[in-house]
């Protein structure tokens, strides 16, 4: 239609305007250029309102709306008025309402749409008038339907293992509107609703989990559209069985009674049986082997023995064995009897009875003689027992008695005798005791290896014999212990280095000396062996080299701590330990250590659909007493919703088995420790040195477990196949840093950032496929496209480094460039998409994209300089907030502003509820701890004069 110009438009209105005018007068009513009446009308409201519509073929589309209360209504279409006779215009009276109201329709012809040239679709609106104004309807998009022929991409037959998955493809022809696809199993409908073994992509692929033999059909996609429906050609699917050999039968007896035979076995080609073309057993159905039976051998009599002695009957014996041969193979047994016997006096034998008596007396005499002397025996041997348990209690006696007694020169060592004095009592051995209160405004000294209490009115510590010294579990790292002067002024911050193996510090002194020479050797450190532990003998321990160190390197921290507190962090692996004031004793000094465990040997047995949620993370040594609860800060990988998971807290002590100790939501009233969960860590409180884990138990399939994915890449690709590594692992930082480091040594590369990927609690496995690849450069050297990981493999999370491979070969050396897409998608799950961008180098060369940053950052911070909170604030903290106050603005309301009120019952049984909470807040806040945000918080509880301006600064 061509479009009028403006006069021509302003013409139109008006001639509607006194249309409408004139119309209005002859119902008695007032046209829109009379007087307005004094009960103004409302604008127009539209009860039914143009929908879009397809023209199929050449039928028009019919456009309706109808509104009230109006006096007219038009189309315009494409921004230009339809001319009056396009319109189809009635009125009638709303019944409940009672108000007119007007309906307009009009067709909108092929023609119409196909003279609009461009990329915009033809729609066309209402316009409604009432003497308030005018009101438009929405827009209604008319668009030409149609449908193509040809199929993109039609399912091909296929033959499938029983048991094994199948997919057929389908991709429509092009249509406006896009069709419905569907498939048919032989003419039938297929509805995964009711079947759930079929699986309809996104893509209207048809995915068939699990082929079985009723699955054996002919299917057909069908796309449907208002133009018309398409069935691609049939494929033919069949589901057959491989042939699978039985057992094989007992071998038979052999075939020759007396010599050489043969004896045989066989099996049948039935377990299974092949089937719908599946492969016969491949090998023999018969096996034979040579034998031989040993043919029947009788008995024959040997030669007679000596006659016997004359006995009391006056009668010998002699006897033969039936062995020249024996009888053997089913022979004959020799006949006759073995024994023979004749009288031995020649009629010349005393009386029975009399030489009975005489033999009885005789045995008696000899009966008695060997009573007596087995008695003698047995006591020469209890008394000589008797002396030896006597001199052995008598040395433990001067052992113990000994060992009380120190040498003179103690004092000037230390509390470390010469190497010949005794070690002393075990009675506080796991305390580093020290007699006298240490300097609080001494500086902590730095250094690598043992350390040593001050100098001066120390009494002796066997420290080479304390519990609290006991040896830490295999591992390699550099060990830098300091020993902690802490006060409010000073503080000792001491960094670990992850390459570097643990020390132990070998110390060249002498008695009364002030100055010490330290050694740091680089050597693994062993069960039995403390970090204090002195050496008898100078001698250098040889440094291992790299290829020599385990790959399984546990990150680890480790500090000396004394009554001040400090925190252990392990950056990258997300993992802190805080020891609060107070928690050690005064005057005491605990040597404490961090790690995470990589062992699985370590790991909680999981039971049903339990999972791991955090890495097992390890504080100690065991067994130490502690007055307040440290704070034990683990990351995890569940997206916390209560009514989807089951967690708990799984605990293992030294030489015990993993036991729960919290249970989420469901803690008793008094519960032993108190944990904090948030998004990614939770935050556990406890006074007990042992291993931890975080479980959980889905409730719902929609339990989801964050996934972290990282694509690597080999750093140099002198070849022309290249291979893509995909790595699934909970979404931590010690798992990311372990295949971290684990590429580094095989030399790869991270080509894309990691993303993280929402693993859902529903069976589905994780498919991973390369896509997007260039085929005039690459060739994907899989036959198949995808690589699918069970679900049973991901969900315990017990399995590390868990990973699939591909391989792609570039066409030319010169190709130097990869580009491509990684999909990730659990079926009837979320995905994940890595565009892969990288550059090859075929020689080495400084690495371009991501690199790999190895190594775990180690931080132990000694004293006040570990809290955001000043030791003074906090006390007074402390001391205002403790007293429960009848308002309420204490310890309980402090506990509320900061969000940790799940179980008040924790904190009030401890010395001071407020540090116990504010030791949490620091551990919640260990990055970006805002000390104005507690002030903010004080201040709503009217206690901002307990947070003094001047010492706020840290």
């Amino acid at each position: 239609m061509p479009k009028r110009n403006a006069s021509a438009e302003y013409l139109f209105l008006a001639f509607f305007f006194l249309t409408i005018g004139c119309d209005g007068q002859e119902r008695g009513q007032v046209s829109a250029f009379a007087q307005p009446s004094p009960l103004a009308e409302s604008l127009p409201r539209f009860l039914t309102e143009p929908e879009d519509g397809f023209i199929v073929r050449n039928n028009p589309v019919l456009l309706s709306c109808a509104a009230s209360p109006a006096t007219q209504i038009y189309f315009k279409c494409n921004g230009e008025w339809l001319h009056q006779k396009a319109h189809n215009s009635q009125e009638h009276i709303d019944d409940s309402t009672g108000r007119t109201v007007w309906e307009v329709k009009t067709d909108v012809s092929r023609q119409q749409v196909e003279e609009i040239f461009g990329l915009d679709d033809y729609w066309c609106q209402c316009v409604a008038w009432s003497a308030a104004g005018t009101t438009k309807s929405r827009k209604a998009y008319i668009r030409i339907a149609y449908f193509r022929k040809n199929f993109e991409q039609e399912p091909l037959g296929k033959k499938v293992p029983v048991n094994r998955e199948l997919q057929l493809h389908c991709r429509p022809p092009n249509a406006v509107p896009p069709p419905q696809v569907k498939w048919l199993k032989n003419d039938i409908v297929i509805d995964p609703a009711k079947d759930p073994n079929f699986y309809i992509t996104v893509e209207h692929n048809l995915i068939i989990k699990q082929a079985r033999f009723e699955d054996m059909a002919n299917y057909t996609c069908l796309a449907k559209n208002v133009v018309a429906s398409r069935r691609s050609s049939t494929a033919l699917v069949i589901v057959y069985v491989d042939g699978g050999w039985s057992q094989w039968t007992e071998w038979s007896e052999c075939s020759s009674k007396c010599a050489r035979g043969l004896q045989k076995r066989t099996r049948a080609c039935s377990n299974p049986t092949p089937l719908n073309g599946g492969t016969f057993c491949t090998g023999e159905a018969i096996q034979k082997i040579a034998c031989t039976t040993p043919c029947p051998v009788d008995g024959s009599w040997g030669e007679w023995s000596k006659w016997s002695a004359c006995g009391p009957e006056c009668t010998h014996w002699r006897s033969r064995e039936c062995s020249y041969p024996s009888p053997g193979n089913g022979g004959k047994d020799c006949s006759d009897s073995p024994l023979q016997s004749q009288n031995c006096t020649k009629g010349l034998c005393m009386k029975s009875s009399q030489y009975r008596q005489e033999f009885i007396n005789t045995s008696e005499t000899r009966d008695e003689i060997a009573l007596y002397a087995g008695v003698a025996v047995a006591l020469v041997v209890a008394v000589g027992i008797v002396l030896a348990a006597a001199v052995v209690l008598y040395k433990r006696r001067r052992h113990e008695y000994g060992s009380d007694i120190l040498d003179a020169t103690s004092a000037m060592t230390g509390g470390f005798g010469p190497a010949n004095l005794k070690a002393g009592r075990h009675d506080n051995s796991h305390l580093l005791c020290m007699a006298v209160q240490p300097d609080l405004t001494a500086s902590a000294g730095q250094f690598h290896g043992a350390s040593f209490p001050p100098r001066e009115g120390l009494q002796k510590i066997a420290m080479t014999q304390s519990p609290l010294l006991e040896s830490m579990p295999l591992t390699h790292g550099k060990a830098c212990a300091s020993v902690c002067m802490s006060s409010m002024d000073s503080a000792t911050t001491v960094e670990f280095g992850q390459n570097h193996p643990p020390a132990l510090a070998s110390v060249d002194s002498e008695p009364g000396s002030l100055s010490h020479n330290f050694r740091c050797h680089s050597i693994p450190h062993r069960p039995g062996m403390g970090f204090a532990a002195m050496p008898e003998k100078k001698e250098k321990t040889a440094v291992p080299p790299l290829g020599a160190l385990p790959y399984d390197r546990r990150p680890s921290a480790y500090g000396t701590f004394g009554c001040m507190g400090g925190r252990l962090v392990i950056a990258n692996a997300g993992v802190s330990l805080l020891v609060p004031p107070g928690a050690i004793p005064q005057g005491q000094f605990y040597k404490m250590y961090l790690m995470v465990s990589h062992d699985d040997a370590l790991r909680p047995v999981l039971e049903g659909d339990q999972t791991l949620l955090s890495p097992v993370v390890v504080f100690g040594p065991p067994n130490v007493p502690l007055l307040t609860p440290v704070v034990v800060s683990v990351p995890h990988c569940a997206e916390l919703c209560s009514e989807d998971w089951l967690l708990s807290m799984q605990r293992q002590e030294t030489g015990g088995d993993w036991e729960e100790m919290l249970r989420y939501r469901e803690e008793p009233p008094f519960p032993p420790c108190y944990w904090q969960l948030g998004n990614g860590v939770c935050h556990l409180m406890t006074e007990t040195p042992a291993a931890y884990a975080l479980l959980g138990e889905p409730l719902s399939p929609a339990a989801v477990k964050l996934l972290r994915l990282a694509a690597f890449g080999p750093s140099v690709c002198p070849s022309l196949e290249y291979s893509l590594r995909i790595y699934c692992l909970p979404d931590d930082d010690d798992s990311l840093e372990e295949v971290v480091e684990l590429e580094k040594r095989l030399g790869g590369r991270l080509v894309v950032e990691s993303k993280t990927l929402r693993f859902k609690a529903n069976a589905g496995d994780l498919r991973l496929s390369v896509h997007n690849t260039p085929n005039t450069l690459w060739t994907n050297k899989l036959q198949d496209r995808f690589q699918d990981i069970p679900f049973g493999h991901i969900w315990p999370g017990t399995q590390r480094l868990l990973h699939c491979m591909f391989t792609l070969e570039r066409n030319a050396l010169s190709t130097a460039e990869l580009s491509c897409k990684l999909c990730v998608q659990q079926l009837e799950g979320e995905g994940q998409i890595l565009h892969v961008q990288t550059l090859l180098h075929n020689v080495c060369s400084p690495l371009s994209g991501s690199s790999l940053q190895g190594g775990a950052g180690v931080l132990t911070l000694v004293g006040p300089a570990a809290f955001k909170l000043p030791y003074a604030i906090r006390q007074k903290l402390c001391g205002s907030l403790d007293v429960q106050s009848p308002h309420g603005h204490d310890w309980r309301l402090l506990a509320h502003k900061l969000g940790v009120h799940r179980c008040m019952e924790y904190f009030q049984s401890k010395p001071s509820p407020t540090g116990t909470i504010l030791d949490l807040w620091e551990a919640q806040h260990l990055e970006d701890g805002d000390l104005d945000l507690l002030a903010t918080v004080l201040e709503e509880m009217g206690r901002r004069e307990d947070m003094n301006p001047q010492t706020t600064e840290t």
